[in-house]
């Protein structure tokens, strides 16, 4: 988190102002969020005439675009939310330190659930969740998105895939040689996407839950 470390000021004995480091730390944070905040399905669906929140789930991921509006178009946001997810990845590690990137992630992965330019009305962080992987573990962001998609083509049920591959991520990394803050916040990042499956964790166990045709 950002290093607010207290130095004297001009402006009095004891008043603190934020060392660079700590500049840099929490610029980086806000332009991640702001790049999770850019909601692919939104955009993809409205160059449609369609707006996504009012059709199939009303969810702005991959799976609902795919169910409205088809394989392809599903596909470009799928690679648009996974790209600002390894986007927002790479601004913690080139403008902080490597280990920030899952920091940076996290603000992303917020940024997709909560957009602050879609009303707030976002999707479950899996694609960008994904694509942070991708550039911070490639080995093991690429091993969880080839079993996320082949669950997806042989279930066709995308929150299947999604619930698996959160639950692997992190013991995943810890095997790829990860430790301490990198796992913990890959932890975080995990459990708020799994809260963010719950009603899809309940129509699974009800049986109802939605299929990507």
């Amino acid at each position: 988190m950002p290093d607010w470390k207290g130095v004297a000021d001009a402006t009095g004995p004891g008043l603190a102002t934020p060392t660079l480091a700590g500049v840099e730390q929490f610029l980086a944070i806000v332009i991640a969020y702001l790049l999770g905040s850019v909601s692919f399905g939104v955009l993809v669906a409205r160059s449609q005439g369609i707006d996504i929140h009012t059709v199939g789930s009303g969810n702005t991921g991959t799976s609902n675009v795919m169910r409205v509006l088809g394989k392809k178009l599903g596909a470009v946001v799928l690679f648009g939310d996974a790209g600002k997810g390894m986007l927002a990845a790479a601004v913690g590690v080139w403008m902080v330190e490597p280990a920030f990137g899952y920091v940076t992630l996290f603000a992303a992965v917020i940024g997709h659930a909560f957009p602050v330019f879609h009303r707030f009305r976002g999707g479950k962080s899996v694609a960008a969740t994904l694509g942070g992987f991708v550039f911070l573990a490639p080995a093991v962001g690429i091993t969880l998105t080839v079993i996320w998609a082949v669950i997806l083509i042989v279930w066709k049920t995308a929150s299947v895939g999604s619930i698996i591959v959160m639950i692997l991520a992190v013991p995943l990394l810890w095997l790829s040689g990860r430790s301490g803050s990198d796992l913990l916040w890959s932890g975080a990042i995990v459990v708020f996407v799994l809260i963010r499956h719950s009603g899809n964790i309940s129509r699974l166990v009800q049986g109802s839950e939605r299929k990507v045709a």
